[in-house]
């Protein structure tokens, strides 16, 4: 009886823990509190920080950002700065100055102040013309022509222009309209009578090969032979011997 009873016993204790625990709330992971970052579904039980977000980027045509710099010496109330000075480069010169060196001077050329000078002169520089008034030129008139009947206050003679030739009606129209002589072809007189001789003419033959230089009709010169007429005495200039060559001596004759 008594096992019994604790049996009952310890089955009523886990029986009534369990309806306790199915009767209890939530656990502390099932309540989610407000956050407190970012301005959506803030708490409004505490202070919200300044927010920011990132906007995209802007194109070339807006306007530029915080870039700006300010000069400190710039206020609200004007420019607070004291005189400052700058370097500049050095400025290109006018040009060379024309100074006369020592042989430009002619000194030779001065005569001695104590003696006397002849008069003398120089040639100027042509003077300026006078103004020509701007009055016209006989030659910039110009007479109207007298040729033509364009001309109202003249009498002009009888004038003719050539016109054209009229394919019709004029003195050359061909009212038979017969062919003339031109318009026949002749017939070739070696058709019908004695062909004549026809020629033609060939390209050029080539040269023959010749076996030996055969001189030609300019290398002989015939004026300079004399064998059938007499020529005339011609004396050639013989070579120089020497000084101490002795002279050839012949035979002595027998007497």
């Amino acid at each position: 009886w008594i096992s019994e009873c604790w049996i009952s016993e310890t089955l009523l204790y886990y029986s009534g823990c369990l309806f306790s625990r199915s009767r209890t709330g939530p656990g502390p992971g099932r309540y989610v509190l407000p956050p407190t970052v970012g301005f959506a579904n803030h708490d409004y039980t505490r202070f919200a920080g300044p927010a920011y977000s990132f906007h995209r980027r802007l194109d070339n045509s807006s306007d530029p950002g915080p870039r700006y710099y300010v000069k400190p010496e710039l206020t609200r109330f004007g420019r607070a700065k004291g005189p400052s000075y700058s370097m500049l480069a050095r400025s290109k010169p006018k040009g060379i100055p024309r100074t006369p060196g020592p042989a430009t001077y002619h000194p030779e050329k001065v005569p001695p102040p104590s003696q006397q000078r002849p008069p003398s002169f120089s040639i100027g520089a042509r003077t300026k013309p006078r103004p020509v008034d701007p009055v016209p030129a006989p030659n910039s008139y110009t007479l109207p022509s007298l040729l033509g009947p364009r001309i109202p206050h003249k009498a002009s003679s009888p004038s003719f222009s050539v016109a054209g030739r009229n394919a019709k009606g004029g003195p050359l129209e061909d009212l038979c309209r017969t062919p003339g002589p031109g318009r026949y072809k002749t017939t070739d007189p070696d058709v019908y009578l004695c062909r004549s001789p026809a020629f033609s003419m060939l390209g050029r033959l080539k040269p023959g090969k010749v076996g030996f230089p055969t001189p030609g009709p300019g290398t002989h010169s015939p004026e300079k032979v004399t064998l059938h007429r007499a020529k005339a005495p011609s004396y050639s200039l013989g070579i120089r011997h020497s000084e101490f060559l002795m002279p050839l001596v012949g035979e002595a004759p027998e007497w």
